[in-house]
């Protein structure tokens, strides 16, 4: 007892020269496991950075400089016979690095499916249009076939959070990991950052625990570092890093030409965009201010700036940013190096907490604040940045919304019609509504084709058109 009472008293310290003592409210009401529980996630918790944090609320805004936003040059997609020749080109160049060895991919799976209506980490959500294929399933296999073209194992890093890691990594070995080898894949952890109230006061999430939230998908970084994936990245002679997200299933994952794009312009860090729905679509606007390469979030864009357009009409940031980046292993060591920290974004949010009565409340209203890093910020440490243009139907289709736009049956709906205009080019002729989406489902499994050549190639028969198609 005599260390846990020399712990408490350094800690009761601590917060009470920061104002925070009051989270010990309940400390008589804990049992022993609870209080050293307790005393554990309090000693981890880095009192600079809730010292920052208290400091950016005050401010009412986020470490970010924001000035007048030009729209970033972006390799648009190839119309001219030059820029098809050089397309080709940046696609031999990037097979040549996926058949050296020195590709890895990196996915950001933190989420849980609860806005969806779904109770699980969010790439178990099944998303198939015919059999209920899950997101961790789709991108799985889709990695198996690129091994099998190319002949070498890629390194396969997931990212998952507190709330679903022993979920996810339960889930992968129910599933012997789709087939893919075990030792191929390394799970690890992103951080977590304490909530705070509209006082600036710590939020219990339980009488023996402060809330915290994921530090965002710019925590990735830190993580990184923090589980020695560099060095792990190294020995397996990675150069680069392909990124993308749990939650868009039509993702070109390791995208040749995208590859290859990164390493003709000496890239560290390249991105993927697409030409937004609408002014008001919810992607980030990637650009320069005084030089330096950002990424805006969309709300973060001013009404005019939103709407603003060309000569010809087009919206002036027109192309939004869709979460897929190409990383050179050396800019991240170069950041390491440097102590680098990408700034804080503050999100005011609805946080449920522990009242003064020690019930726990679920407010309505938002309530308080978390903060998050965003791995885009990365941009403006980057000496040379390449940005690609992309399909949509080809490569986005996340799964955001449990309905509407962004859902899981928008995403369906963009499978089906990415199968159907393979079996188009093989010949078949499909069904339509008259919103020209296929009438029908169809789900065309990785392991057979994971594009348009490779089905092509092996000319399925037999097929019947009348009904929902499934090619495994």
């Amino acid at each position: 007892m005599t260390g846990e009472v020399e712990r408490l008293n350094v800690l009761l310290k601590n917060f009470e020269n920061i104002g925070q003592k009051n989270i010990f409210r309940f400390w008589d009401e804990l049992d022993e496991q609870k209080r050293s529980l307790f005393l554990d996630q309090l000693e981890q918790l880095e009192m600079d950075k809730l010292e920052k944090f208290q400091k950016l609320i005050k401010e009412k805004a986020s470490q970010y400089e924001f000035g007048t936003l030009v729209p970033f040059d972006v390799i648009p997609l190839p119309q001219k016979k030059i820029e098809h020749q050089r397309y080709k080109n940046a696609i031999g160049i990037g097979e040549k690095l996926l058949r050296n060895g020195q590709v890895a991919i990196l996915l950001v799976a933190g989420g849980q499916g609860s806005r969806l209506g779904f109770d699980g980490p969010k790439g178990t959500f099944p998303v198939g249009p015919v059999t209920g294929r899950t997101l961790f399933q789709c991108h799985v296999e889709k990695v198996i076939a690129l091994e099998k073209r190319y002949g070498h194992i890629i390194p396969f890093y997931i990212m998952t959070s507190e709330t679903n890691h022993r979920q996810t990594l339960d889930f992968f070995q129910e599933k012997k990991y789709f087939g893919k080898k075990p030792e191929s894949f390394l799970f690890f952890n992103q951080g977590v950052n304490p909530a705070l109230d509209k006082n600036h006061k710590l939020l219990l999430a339980q009488k023996w625990q402060i809330s915290v939230a994921p530090d965002g998908h710019g925590g990735l970084l830190q993580a990184v570092l923090k589980n020695k994936i560099i060095q792990d990245m190294k020995q397996k002679g990675v150069e680069y890093i392909f990124y993308f997200q749990v939650d868009n299933p039509l993702c070109h994952i390791c995208d040749p030409a995208f590859l290859g794009y990164h390493v003709i312009h000496q890239s560290e860090m390249s991105a993927k965009t697409v030409k937004k729905r609408d002014s008001e679509e919810k992607l980030g606007n990637i650009g320069t201010i005084d030089g330096k390469v950002v990424t805006i979030e969309y709300s973060e864009l001013s009404p005019d700036e939103k709407t603003a357009t060309r000569e010809d009409g087009r919206l002036v940031f027109e192309q939004g940013s869709i979460a897929i980046h190409v990383f050179s292993r050396s800019f991240w060591e170069r950041l390491f190096a440097s102590g680098f920290e990408l700034p804080y974004h503050v999100a005011e949010k609805s946080i449920p907490f522990i009242d003064e009565n020690g019930k726990r409340v679920i407010p309505k209203d938002k309530n308080g604040y978390k903060f998050e890093q965003f791995i885009f910020d990365a941009f403006s440490y980057a000496n040379k940045v390449m940005v690609l243009e992309t399909k949509r139907e080809k490569d986005f289709s996340p799964i955001k919304n449990k309905n509407g736009l962004d859902s899981p049956e928008t995403a369906r709906r963009d499978l089906s019609n990415l199968y159907a205009s393979w079996l188009v080019k093989a010949g078949y002729n499909i069904p339509r509504k008259n919103s020209g989406d296929v009438a029908i489902h169809i789900e065309i499994s990785p392991l057979y084709a994971d594009n348009m050549n490779v089905l092509m190639n092996k000319q399925p028969k037999n097929l019947k058109i009348n009904h929902n198609i499934l090619i495994e």
